[in-house]
């Protein structure tokens, strides 16, 4: 087993002037939480997002405001191009606003350049995508380790840090397999543990469960909210399962462009 340890350090702190680990835990799993609380709450004000399509304008976010607060597990749920994708990118400072504000900590990623923001998703921010998006000619523990070699850390660490976390992830002996090896949940798996292998301080899941069953939805979903609570991840899940949705301590509705709280029009 994999024993709780603290997040490296973000650098990034709220705009009041309080680090990541003064602020108070909440009532969820706030002792499983890894010892340096360095969650970071995520603030969305007044965020609009418009594409052009040709001589059209489309509006995708119209005025999102949004609070997740540190160490919470959100899930914003809404019908695929809703808009959930693009609110991810922007909080992971992917895409730029239109107009409005994006903090993350406080990191104001919406006033970033192009290299500050590369620092924060680097630093603070793990992702899981739908697709899986391992590379095919590397094993399982290889693509696991990717962002800690990104960083520095010397492969012989990062090898042993990557298959005690692919081991707390059922995927023991799997190590040495490649993508085209693996069963779907096991590649969103070893998805799962390359966002988390940095100890990020923010996990972005974006439709993490929209290719499994159901059995493998909830093994995946019980590993990311049991990682998150005791490891102290900030969580933004991105779905439009109920299922994946009701692992989340909270639950935002995406519809119109205007984000609501719970499963019921947006207000």
């Amino acid at each position: 087993m994999v024993t709780a340890r603290a997040p490296r350090p973000t650098g990034v702190a709220f705009a009041d002037g309080r680090g990541a680990g003064d602020h108070e835990a909440g009532d969820r799993g706030a002792g499983e939480r890894g010892a340096g609380g360095g969650a970071v709450g995520v603030r969305l004000t007044a965020v609009h997002k418009r594409y052009r399509r040709g001589a059209e304008e489309v509006m995708v976010l119209d005025g999102v405001e949004l609070a997740v607060e540190p160490g919470e597990f959100a899930a914003l749920v809404g019908p695929s191009g809703a808009g959930k994708s693009t609110l991810l990118q922007l909080v992971a400072g992917l895409e730029e606003v239109t107009a409005g504000r994006v903090e993350v900590g406080g990191a104001v990623v919406s006033e970033l350049n192009d290299d500050e923001r590369a620092r924060l998703r680097l630093s603070s921010i793990g992702f899981v995508f739908q697709t899986f998006q391992l590379i095919p000619t590397l094993s399982a523990l290889e693509n696991a380790v990717l962002p800690l070699l990104l960083t520095g850390v010397p492969r012989k660490a990062a090898e042993a840090e990557g298959a005690e976390l692919l081991e707390e992830l059922g995927l023991t002996t799997r190590l040495a397999h490649t993508p085209d090896e693996l069963s779907v949940g096991e590649k969103q798996r070893v998805s799962l543990a390359r966002a988390l292998i940095s100890r990020p301080a923010l996990l972005l899941a974006d439709e993490p469960t929209a290719n499994l069953d159901g059995p493998s939805t909830d093994d995946v979903m019980r590993l990311l909210r049991g990682s998150a609570h005791k490891r102290g991840h900030t969580v933004i899940l991105a779905t439009h399962d109920a299922r994946a949705a009701a692992y989340a301590d909270v639950t935002f509705t995406l519809r119109d462009g205007v984000v609501g709280r719970g499963y019921g029009q947006p207000h």
